[in-house]
């Protein structure tokens, strides 16, 4: 009997008819096997994974297939997304047997969850064997599946302990993370690497902060070259905004279709951020289209933000996105249709397959001329007009807590940025003013669905759709993130309550998380025991929890100047310095974190009636130094401590600049407030 019917993650309701006998993860399935004296499959994968939907279309929807599961083993589907503490564990036992890892995963571990085969695709003729074989070795070779099973959970259990070297993470540190960013450059192309080639947001957030701290030309180059060279591949939706997942060569040209919250979010927050410091008009467009498409594409009214598109539409990767120049004429005209294929470099050879080619920005538009703008902004609409009308990717509706957590922080930064560059004379001025008015909205209901319907008796829930939250527990990256994005929504808004639900997210992290030495597990000390308790420190597609969470007690204790929730932060990050010495690639959020720290970060109060217009504000926002936080607003407002005891000067709006809860004299000046941020 299949038991995924009333499952509410997307991806397990994928395989509610499939003819295996799936259990979802629970302590009844390994009882089940237990009493059946069978091993356990356990397939773990994700909604909008191309390989996943192969394998069960392949396997899993095969009646041949499903026999020899069902007979053999009691079989176990997991959504990574929705339990991302079971993927870690069996993705490190994946990654030390076979030396690499991927979704789906594919795990046969024993009845007490005891991995001792690992891997991740199979075609069904080698899955159909290995199936034969695993069931054989379980029945006469038991007790060498049993050894090996112990070995891996020893190794595993290596790969994740706590309580290793600690050091104080220096600027000296920050600048060799720097030169190992600069040394794997890919100065033809952008990014890092070959191909396959992910977005580095993290690390591209670092550099940025890196360039503030020590005016590294080197630094910011590396940023805007990567920031265009993506802006304008095949990665990036030409036409409606946002990013794939990576890029399959290693020039951003064709993508692998999907598109994740988390990498629009963490993209949106560094172009933002680079329009912030440059003024950039590329970077403006960027971030801009990127939250049109979160707030168009991901955003659920009432809710928060979906998890992804699919990387297929209707069984084929692609469909919805590549182009032919015949196609385009069709949709454009004769001298329009040829004008854009030779704009978006879709060519009769085809850059991606059958003869068809994702759209890429073959020259600069941001700064032509206005007739050629003009003409690109009707060619884009209308191909989009067309575009459509073809079939569409699904979408995972599920609501990640940690991924809205991203969203709303990037959505918060981007907001202040435009207003800091509002202008009625620009081009766009409307257009920008609708996403922001989008935008807006889509990250308040975020954060009140996070706070309504995902925090449950104080404690952080992992994922919920339709409204109803589910019930796998928050892992750290969920309370960082999270309580991150409550403190980004108390600086915008100027609202006591976000900051006192991010005090209590912090404070069950401190005291549900924390390991010995500094650093901090994934999971919390009264959540379901794994084979081994997960606790990575390196950034990844997202954040770590430690990283994610060592950003929210710093903007925290910032914000409130409680040094406690600091010392644990500097604690935390003093655990994953020895790494970004060594791996700064893989450390992005935590050097990021880290500049924050080495430069306060600065604590920027502007007393005033304006919140929004303020000049002072304005120079605040603009000139801020890495992760400062800013707030702005009446004197003494309840529940807001950077505006207690702070009144305006001579009825005048002021600012009133700390720094490491060290405070300079109020200004009421532009002028005098920036000299104090420089």
């Amino acid at each position: 009997m299949n038991r995924l019917a009333d499952a509410t993650s997307p991806y397990l309701l994928q395989h509610a008819d499939n003819p295996v006998d799936w259990w979802p993860w629970s302590a009844e399935a390994f009882a089940e096997a237990k009493r059946r004296d069978v091993p356990v499959l356990i397939s773990v994968g994700y909604a909008a994974c191309h390989w996943c939907h192969v394998m069960a279309h392949e396997s899993f929807e095969n009646e041949q297939v499903g026999a020899l599961v069902n007979d053999d083993f009691v079989a176990i589907k997991v959504d990574r997304e929705e339990r991302p503490d079971v993927d870690a564990v069996y993705m490190t036992a994946t990654q030390a047997m076979t030396g690499q890892g991927g979704w789906p995963m594919t795990v046969f571990a024993t009845p007490d969850g005891t991995p001792f085969f690992c891997g991740t695709y199979f075609p069904r003729a080698n899955f159909v064997r290995l199936l034969e074989s695993v069931a054989a070795a379980w029945r006469d070779q038991r007790e060498a599946v049993l050894r090996q099973g112990a070995a891996v959970v020893e190794a595993i259990g290596g790969a994740q302990a706590v309580g290793g070297p600690t050091a104080p993470l220096t600027a000296e540190l920050l600048d060799s993370a720097a030169d190992q960013l600069s040394r794997e450059y890919d100065a033809t192309n952008g990014g890092f690497g070959g191909a396959p080639k992910f977005p580095p947001h993290m690390n591209l957030l670092f550099l940025l902060r890196h360039h503030q701290r020590t005016g590294s030309a080197r630094s910011l180059e590396i940023a805007r070259h990567t920031a265009e060279a993506m802006a304008r591949g095949g990665i990036h939706d030409q036409l409606a905004g946002g990013f794939a997942r990576y890029s399959v060569d290693a020039h951003w040209t064709v993508p692998h279709f999907e598109k994740m919250l988390y990498d629009n979010a963490l993209l949106l927050r560094f172009y933002a951020q680079l329009w912030r410091l440059t003024g950039d008009r590329m970077a403006r467009r960027v971030a801009r289209d990127t939250a049109r498409f979160l707030a168009d594409e991901l955003h659920r009214a009432g809710e928060g933000f979906a998890s992804a598109l699919d990387a297929d539409t209707e069984g084929v990767e692609g469909l919805t996105y590549a182009w032919t120049p015949a196609q385009l004429v069709a949709a454009l005209g004769e001298e329009d249709g040829r004008w854009a294929a030779d704009l978006f470099e879709v060519t009769e050879e085809g850059t991606f397959e059958h003869g068809t080619s994702v759209l890429r920005l073959a020259r600069d538009v941001d700064d032509a001329d206005p007739e050629i703008k003009a003409r690109w902004r009707d060619v884009v609409g209308r191909l989009l007009v067309a575009r459509d009308t073809r079939p569409q990717p699904a979408r995972d509706d599920k609501v990640v807590a940690a991924w809205n957590g991203l969203a709303i922080t990037a959505i918060a930064e981007f907001l202040r940025v435009a207003a800091l560059y509002a202008s009625p004379d620009d081009e766009d001025a409307n257009l920008m003013e609708g996403v922001t008015i989008v935008a807006d909205g889509a990250m308040r209901d975020a954060a009140e669905h996070l706070a309504a319907v995902h925090i449950v008796d104080g404690r952080l829930r992992r994922a919920s759709r339709d409204k109803v939250v589910g019930e796998p527990a928050g892992v750290l990256e969920d309370y960082g993130c999270v309580a991150e994005a409550f403190c980004a929504m108390h600086q915008l808004t100027g609202e006591g309550r976000w900051l006192a639900l991010a005090g209590g997210l912090l404070d069950v992290a401190l005291a549900r998380f924390a390991a010995p030495g500094g650093g901090f597990y994934d999971t919390a000390d009264d959540a379901e025991q794994l084979v081994a308790r997960p606790a990575d420190p390196t950034d990844n597609a997202t954040p770590s929890g430690r990283s994610a969470i060592v950003a929210a007690l710093v903007a925290y204790a910032a914000l409130t100047g409680e040094s406690r929730y600091r010392e644990a932060a500097e604690a935390a990050l003093a655990t994953v310095a020895p790494i970004v010495g060594r791996h700064a690639r893989f450390t992005g959020y935590a050097a990021t974190v880290g500049e924050a720290l080495l430069s306060g970060p600065y604590e920027i109060a502007v007393a005033t009636d304006d919140a929004v217009g303020d000049p002072l504000v304005a120079a605040a926002v603009r000139h801020a130094p890495p992760g400062a936080v800013v707030v702005a607003g009446r004197p003494d407002q309840p529940g807001v401590p950077l505006l207690a005891d702070r009144p305006l000067v001579d009825g005048r709006p002021t600012a009133y600049v700390c720094r490491g809860f060290v405070c300079q004299r109020p200004v009421t000046s532009v002028d005098d407030l920036v000299a104090q941020l420089g």
